[in-house]
């Protein structure tokens, strides 16, 4: 049984993360992936990724933080004179930085925790997903053919986010856990830019592009499956 489970994480991509404070010096490694709304489902970057470092306040009540990189497929871009419920941004890198209250039950060989707070994101080397965003520009203008020619301005974003852990121990030694957590953030995004098009038999048309309320979509579900050690 242990083989098993050590040899799933393994396979799955390993991605280090401190883990049950409350049963003293522990450790874990898990794998984890992230389901963003209106876009591509991603996957952290081993080994950067170190989850639920923290302390003790009482036996029911602890404070966590870490921090993880992922490699985001794609993000939706909210808050345009155009819908798109394809992603409109990515790939991309992007720094997730959570804080949470963590509510926790500890029996002798299971612990179940209730977490919330918020988190601090930050994406860098920002693609725009030009094909979603050629054929979003198409449906609202009501042209057959559409380019654009964007770019934004990153920024920092924020959110909130809520979720819980269980953890079943087979031994002293050896756990194994699962985890959810739903995030609802954005950041400031501003787009400029241009986009040119019209029917196919022409003319064609072009139009400047400032949306300057755009904002990235930072909303989506996050499961992670790991096994913990402890000393």
């Amino acid at each position: 049984m242990k083989k098993f489970f050590l040899a799933l994480v393994l396979s799955a991509g390993m991605v280090p993360a401190v883990t049950t404070p409350s049963q003293g010096q522990g450790f874990g490694v898990s794998f984890s992936f992230f389901f963003p709304r209106n876009g591509y489902f991603s996957t952290p970057i081993s080994p950067f990724s170190i989850r639920g470092v923290g302390f003790d306040l009482n036996r029911f009540l602890a404070i966590e933080t870490g921090a993880t990189l992922y490699r985001m497929s794609g993000l939706n871009i909210k808050d345009l004179p155009l819908a798109s419920k394809d992603p409109l941004l990515g790939p991309n890198f992007t720094i997730l930085v959570p804080l949470e209250l963590v509510l926790q039950f500890i029996g002798e060989s299971q612990e179940f925790s209730i977490k919330g707070g918020g988190f601090a994101f930050y994406g860098f080397d920002n693609k725009i997903n030009f094909g979603n965003l050629d054929r979003a520009v198409r449906e609202f203008e009501g042209w057959q053919v559409a380019n654009a020619q964007v770019s934004g301005e990153n920024n920092i974003g924020l959110g909130f986010h809520f979720g819980a852990e269980y953890i079943f121990y087979l031994n002293a030694q050896f756990g194994i856990s699962i985890e959810g957590n739903y995030f609802i953030g954005d950041a400031r995004f501003p787009l400029t830019g241009s986009y040119t098009g019209g029917p196919e038999s022409g003319p064609l048309v072009t139009r400047d592009v400032d949306f300057s309320d755009a904002k990235i979509d930072f909303t989506g579900f996050e499961i992670s499956l790991g096994v913990i050690f402890n000393n």
